[in-house]
């Protein structure tokens, strides 16, 4: 298990915010920290440590007024840590080498993937022929239903019709690099993971798979650990002192190279 760190972007600033406020109207979401630091200040952080594969992720859509300002926070941030963040947030075959080019390790992939309510297979070939499927990563983030947790794009707004099984990983898993999963429903939460879609995808022995979403305790740390058989990485929010909250950066880097 390794601690994959994040750089969220709203408005052009860092922010953790709670996942299902979200929204593009009014470019509105619940905030539970902003940044006074810029996202290059992070990601030169980042690189100190020595912590890879981290994600940054661009919360507004292109068509918003703030697009261009957290674009602009994103750049920075990939310059400070070249090919050591991985970037998201409507990325398509149009944008995606721009973003690789100026620094990010891999591209990660969503709405453009998965289009009305399901798999366009046509776009997942394309947009792993551009980044190539060794520098694309895609996000599964997803919502628990009682068909279980289905998938969610455009910024976590949309409900699609698929799934997060193993079976659906082992279909995706030729295209891309990673798997990223975000569980919305407790994202910025501080309310304790989604245990059992931590365990679920723990069945899978592929592609690496980073979960985020929840992880409020130390002990959050050692349950992840457990119900993911040390096979799952993960990311911590807004629960970190770094966004204003309780556990200590040093002491969760320091937990996560003893495991």
């Amino acid at each position: 298990m390794e601690f994959r760190p994040c750089i969220d972007i709203h408005n052009g600033k860092v922010k953790q915010i709670v996942g299902s406020s979200l929204e593009d109207f009014g470019n509105r979401a619940a905030e539970n920290f902003v940044a006074q630091e810029s996202a290059g200040f992070y990601a030169s952080l980042y690189k100190k440590y020595g912590l890879k594969g981290g994600h940054i992720i661009l919360l507004n859509p292109a068509s918003s007024e703030y697009y261009e300002a957290t674009k602009n926070q994103a750049l920075e941030a990939l310059k400070a840590y070249p090919n050591g963040m991985q970037i998201g947030g409507g990325i398509n075959p149009d944008n995606a080498l721009e973003f690789l080019d100026a620094g990010a390790s891999h591209v990660i992939v969503t709405s453009y993937v998965f289009r009305d309510g399901v798999i366009n297979k046509d776009n997942l070939r394309r947009i792993a022929s551009v980044a190539g499927s060794e520098r694309l990563v895609l996000d599964l983030s997803c919502r628990k239903t009682d068909d279980g947790y289905m998938i969610v794009t455009d910024r976590w707004q949309k409900i699609t019709d698929e799934v997060v099984t193993v079976s659906l990983l082992d279909e995706l898993s030729e295209y891309c690099d990673e798997f990223l999963v975000h569980a919305v429903d407790v994202e910025g939460k501080n309310s304790g993971i989604e245990t059992d879609l931590v365990q679920m995808l723990s069945q899978y022995e592929g592609k690496p798979v980073t979960y985020a979403g929840g992880v409020h305790s130390y002990d959050d740390i050692d349950l992840l650990y457990s119900s993911g058989k040390g096979r799952i990485n993960m990311t911590i929010g807004s629960a970190l002192d770094l966004f204003g909250g309780k556990l200590s950066f040093d002491k969760v880097c320091d937990l996560l190279r003893n495991y």
